[in-house]
């Protein structure tokens, strides 16, 4: 066999490899989000204590200690018992806050787009002024003007995320209006808001499901941001942003306080971005190719 031959065979092999390398990556992934989700929803049944639960005799235990598995904090609560309550309110905060931005995003891009004029001027001046001011110093500001709370944070993640999907879905909707489908419906006399429902709403749904993928990854880290400075969720709520903060006073003496949550948020946000790139490439297959 010439060179030439085995050259095509051994890019075959490599990309099957690459191929089967993709497959299980993508299988621990979804392992994994999915335990996640299980742990979030079934926390008062998975915890080995309740959120609340403290003892000062049994401050700083280290990991391994019998009753608990990944030591205790300053106040002898149960470290993987804070953990899996700060789950539930991590991805609690981080899909809602996504919901809430990528539906008022969609929307503001398909008035932008559809109708243009002066409505598509104004909402993208609107979107240059959102991007100019930093997201996180405005969701700073609002909250500690209003207080801790796990609602109004949701509702601030979400007013201040809105603007990629509101870009994405406007520069489809102005791709879309010319197209002859859309020029036909128009003239049988079919209303923009059909037009809108059945045609441009189906077309913008798979790059803005990658986007929201993406987003959640950086709401939770936000999320976790604010909780760390003290402006996020009540400091009764177990989160893993105010676990780091308070672990980072103990990492001589008591590392495990802020390297156990600090680990479980780095793996998560992994996780979330790297589903978030196969969706991309499930939606564009030639990017990948690229």
């Amino acid at each position: 066999m010439t060179v030439t031959a085995r050259l095509p065979a051994l890019g075959r092999r490599g990309a099957r490899r690459t191929a089967g390398r993709r497959r299980i990556l993508a299988r621990v992934i979804t392992v994994f989000l999915g335990a996640l989700v299980v742990v979030a929803v079934f926390a008062p049944w998975i915890a080995p204590y309740p959120a609340d639960t403290q003892n000062l005799l049994l401050s700083f235990k280290p990991p391994g200690t019998a009753g608990h598995l990944l030591g205790t904090d300053q106040l002898g609560q149960d470290i993987l018992s804070q953990m899996i309550y700060g789950t539930r309110l991590t991805l609690l905060v981080g899909v809602a806050a996504t919901a809430l931005a990528g539906v008022l995003g969609l929307a503001i891009g398909l008035i932008a787009g559809y109708f243009g004029g002066i409505r598509d001027q104004l909402l993208m001046r609107l979107a240059d002024m959102q991007l100019a001011f930093p997201s996180i110093l405005l969701a700073m500001v609002l909250v500690a003007v209003i207080g801790p709370s796990v609602l109004f944070l949701v509702i601030v993640l979400g007013l201040t995320g809105w603007v990629p999907y509101a870009r994405v879905v406007r520069a489809e909707v102005l791709t879309l209006r010319q197209k002859e489908f859309v020029t036909a419906a128009r003239g049988i006399g079919v209303s923009d808001l059909t037009i809108i429902r059945r045609h441009m709403l189906p077309n913008v749904m798979a790059p803005l499901a990658t986007i929201a993928t993406l987003q959640v990854a950086s709401m939770i880290i936000v999320a976790a941001s604010l909780s760390y400075l003290g402006l996020g969720v009540p400091p009764s709520d177990p989160s893993w942003g105010a676990m780091i903060q308070a672990g980072q006073l103990y990492l001589r003496t008591a590392w495990w306080v802020g390297v156990f949550p600090g680990l479980a948020l780095v793996l998560t946000t992994l996780a979330i971005n790297l589903a978030g790139d196969m969706l991309r490439d499930i939606a564009d297959p030639k990017a990948y190719l690229r």
